[in-house]
């Protein structure tokens, strides 16, 4: 009988596929004694991942549905734009199918939901973070519970190590898959005029993000400065939820909407859910980043370019060492004035900080000229999927009536 490694889809944007989606389908062309899963949870996501994996691969794959029945869709829908029950309810409902892989591999840790509900009769874990980031929550300890990590360079093991996370005998370092999964990820002109383009890239995070505070601010600094492109490219889930709710901080405000005469401004390009938010489309084609906490600084940084982060908790010191490592790679401002006073000098600001984004982009994304990261990331899925498990799983059957198991 085949291996069978589950790729979990379970969200409902599509910003986490391309770090996985890649994989998946390299594995199929590489390890072909490997049964590929690959799990979506809607129908938008499907097709994402569908368009990232070679179509060579897609005959191989198995392609299954997080199905949950339509009345507890029903129920759940509106509690689902504060929490992410639907994404939990797909886990429950699907455990079945869990139960009956070899090694999941994951963008995020909710599906260790399953791990526990499963117990001895759980897969391996497998998590490859989707992104690169410096906050808290991405060495949060439930990451423990993973049995193997795919990480993008030596920064992330280094961190997993302090963080006690796990030990780096758990890790391997792949590079960044998102670079080599998602096609033709390059300069692109997304304004009639050769003016210098600035990303506006906030987080949703109510007490880290900028928006809450001075993003209206910005929007009317470049309504005012028509020398400048700006495009305002916000996490995908910035816009998705009215509402936001920081479990990290136990901290909620209600999300400011954007005044139409932003959408009408001929140098500003405002898009909260489009395809571009994804393909980095927009981290490729701007000169100049502004945000705040999103590690989606570092795409931007494949080709280096002035930074500027703006601390809108106000966590920064005088002589004290910077909250977020990625912050060192530009300046950080906590005051809409002292940021507005830089920004005409991001020419200089590039240059000056270029020998310290050269430094912490190798250490936090790995590059090996003779392999993609895709096809170190199948190598180390391949290798370790032959290990032999701890506890020998049961194959059992699941009731989602009675919600019991039993072994067969």
């Amino acid at each position: 009988m085949k291996t069978r490694i589950l790729f979990l889809f379970n969200h409902d944007a599509a910003h986490q596929a391309a770090h996985i989606a890649g994989i998946a389908g390299q594995l199929v062309l590489q390890a072909p004694h490997i049964q590929v899963v690959i799990a979506t949870g809607v129908e938008a996501i499907r097709n994402a991942v569908a368009a990232m994996v070679p179509p060579e691969a897609h005959q191989a794959i198995e392609w299954r549905s997080l199905e949950i029945p339509n009345n507890v869709k029903r129920r759940l829908t509106s509690i689902n734009k504060v929490a992410p029950v639907l994404r939990l309810a797909r886990l429950r409902y699907n455990l079945d199918l869990f139960a009956g892989v070899d090694v999941v591999v994951s963008t995020e840790r909710t599906c260790l939901r399953v791990r526990r509900q499963l117990r001895d009769a759980a897969p391996r874990f497998v998590y490859v973070p989707h992104g690169s980031g410096d906050r808290n929550v991405a060495y949060h300890p439930h990451l423990a519970e993973f049995d193997l990590m795919l990480l993008s360079g030596q920064k992330l093991v280094d961190e997993m190590v302090r963080h006690r996370i796990v030990p780096a005998a758990k890790c391997r370092i792949i590079g960044y898959p998102k670079f080599d999964t998602v096609p033709n990820a390059g300069w692109r002109r997304f304004f009639d005029n050769d003016r210098p383009v600035f990303l506006y890239n906030p987080h949703f995070d109510p007490f880290l993000s900028s928006w809450y505070k001075v993003g209206i601010e910005i929007l009317e600094y470049f309504s005012q400065n028509p020398q400048y492109n700006l495009i305002f490219a916000p996490h995908v889930m910035l816009f998705r939820k009215k509402f936001h709710f920081s479990l990290e901080y136990k901290i909620g405000k209600i999300r400011p909407d954007i005044p139409n005469k932003y959408l009408a401004a001929s140098n500003i390009i405002v898009d909260v859910d489009g395809q571009n938010l994804f393909d980095m489309s927009y981290t490729r084609s701007a000169h100049v980043y502004i945000g705040d906490v999103s590690s989606q600084v570092y795409e931007f940084l494949h080709r280096r370019g002035a930074c500027f982060f703006l601390d809108a908790a106000r966590q920064t010191k005088v002589g004290a060492r910077l909250p977020y490592e990625f912050w060192e790679n530009g300046d950080v401002c906590q005051t809409i004035r002292s940021l507005t006073s830089l920004l005409p000098e991001w020419r200089e600001r590039a240059e000056s900080y270029r020998p310290t984004q050269d430094r912490l982009f190798g250490y936090t994304m790995d590059h090996n000229p003779q392999l993609s990261s895709v096809e170190r990331a199948s190598m180390a899925l391949a290798s370790y999927a032959e290990m032999p498990c701890k506890v020998r799983r049961p194959e059992p059957t699941y009731d989602v009536r009675s919600q019991q198991f039993s072994m067969t």
